[in-house]
């Protein structure tokens, strides 16, 4: 009796190592998403050639952007196999994240193609890599004890990655627009070494899992229940690289189209004018709202009625992502059309858009971990990942094919509203199709187990 009870027990504290997960996430969202909201501008305006102004066209400045966030998100299917089968996820999070800092440095230093390039490929490489081993790290701290927590716990998480983007979305274009890239990309390489740091001072406290070596990695992949947690969400992820594939447009057609829009804020007490990359802001800062918003009142509401499935989720953010993208297309018409238009056409959008977001990623970030076998978290978290990469793979191939100055041969003739237009339907049609998917999945619930009686829970990946 008293085992099962034991056996049964229920805990409400947070896991040790929690703190410094989450002080990480923050600084090294903060680094990332401060490069990443005024790339388009720099590649647009500040460009440079052999000391003189060489910028890009907006086609290929996009085409850039999504390939850079293409190969970004490619990374973490490496770094997630190199951290199962060899280092662990302490020892691929530390060593990746030096290499991070040093594509910021690159970005920093040279104002060129060149520098531009070795920036963005040493940031893909870091940043990709360590992303399936923080977001896998944060759920090993849980045991079945207190894995009740880990829906919170991954909320949480998120709004640490919110916050950093949010204060860096705001402060990185005023530092671009005063002070010129050097000082811009500069910031966030500097809270990049202070990030690493973090998580540096938490590798005492950490439950951290070793690598599982080739042999019983390869055993596991190969198992039953390995190749049909692969195949089930491998097939779930193309659905939802066509979200990806609008939402990071956020970062490049958007912010293109806000160039050409009123950007005057009034809120009758006070008035002032945003730069077009600091739109973006309103996305993190929605996410803070939403989180708690969606957790504690939207998602109890309607599951008084239904059981909110994670699946169900996701069908309603494909859906009304593709509303999001029809309100764009609406603005570009208007603008196409010669009238003034206010960059609340964008924030109406972003209401929306950032809904979807909290129903898709979060949503499909802790489905993953559940559906997967314990010894291949960190693996499906960069299948999850490589979700994101096909979707800036299907913008930036989308964009190569457009009619274009520098591309009179393109076999897409898409102005304006067109191209919103697009991506607005392939939504629809995806979400619609998606639903005779979700309907035939049958959902798992892995859980990492530990005994802590016989394990110790500090283990030696991070000594």
């Amino acid at each position: 009796m008293n085992s099962m009870t034991s056996s049964m027990e229920i805990e409400n504290k947070y896991p040790k190592g929690i703190p410094y997960i989450i002080g990480n996430e923050l600084a090294e969202r903060f680094s990332y998403y401060g490069m990443k909201t005024i790339l388009v501008v720099f590649m647009t305006q500040y460009l440079m050639s052999q000391g003189k102004l060489d910028p890009m066209s907006d086609e290929d400045a996009k085409m850039w952007y999504h390939l850079f966030s293409m190969a970004n998100y490619f990374f973490p299917i490496i770094g997630a196999i190199v951290s199962d089968i060899l280092w662990g996820k302490y020892k691929t999070i530390i060593l990746l994240s030096l290499v991070y800092c040093l594509g910021h440095l690159a970005l920093a230093l040279d104002e060129s193609r060149i520098g531009l390039s070795i920036g963005l490929t040493l940031i893909a490489v870091g940043s990709g890599g360590i992303k399936p081993c923080v977001s896998a790290h944060v759920g090993d701290q849980f045991t079945s004890k207190n894995k009740h927590l880990l829906e919170k716990i991954f909320g949480l998480f998120y709004l640490s990655v919110n916050l950093g983007a949010m204060v860096s979305s705001l402060l990185t274009p005023i530092l671009l627009n005063k002070y010129g890239p050097h000082i811009a990309f500069g910031l966030p390489g500097l809270i990049m070494i202070i990030a690493t740091i973090v998580f540096f001072l938490g590798r005492k406290v950490f439950i951290a899992i070793p690598p599982v070596g080739w042999q019983q990695y390869k055993k596991d992949i190969f198992s039953k229940a390995g190749r049909k947690a692969v195949l089930n969400l491998s097939l779930m992820y193309v659905f939802i690289a066509v979200f990806w594939s609008l939402y990071d447009q956020t970062g490049s057609s958007w912010v293109l189209q806000a160039e050409k829009m009123d950007k005057t804020i009034n809120l009758g007490f006070v008035k002032f004018e945003l730069l077009a990359s600091q739109i973006q802001a309103i996305n993190p800062f929605l996410i803070i709202i939403y989180i708690p918003l969606f957790t504690y009142v939207i998602y109890p509401f309607f599951g008084k009625f239904f059981r909110v499935s994670p699946l169900m989720k996701i069908i309603a953010g494909m859906l009304i992502a593709g509303i999001s993208f029809a309100i764009i297309a609406v603005a570009e018409s208007r603008i196409a059309s010669g009238a003034s238009v206010s960059i609340g056409w964008q924030l109406a959008a972003y209401l929306i858009l950032t809904a979807a977001e909290i129903m898709i990623s979060i949503t499909g970030l802790e489905f993953s971990y559940t559906q997967a076998p314990n010894s291949m978290k960190s693996f499906i978290m960069g299948l999850w990942l490589l979700s994101v990469s096909l979707g800036n793979l299907i913008t930036a191939i989308v964009n190569s094919l457009l009619v274009s100055p520098d591309n009179p041969d393109g076999l897409l003739n898409f102005t304006g509203p067109e191209y919103f237009w697009f991506f607005a339907i392939l939504m629809f049609v995806t979400g619609f199709v998606f639903v005779f998917y979700a309907r035939r999945y049958k959902e798992e619930s892995y859980i990492q187990s530990r005994d802590f009686e016989k394990l110790n829970p500090t283990l030696t990946e991070n000594n």
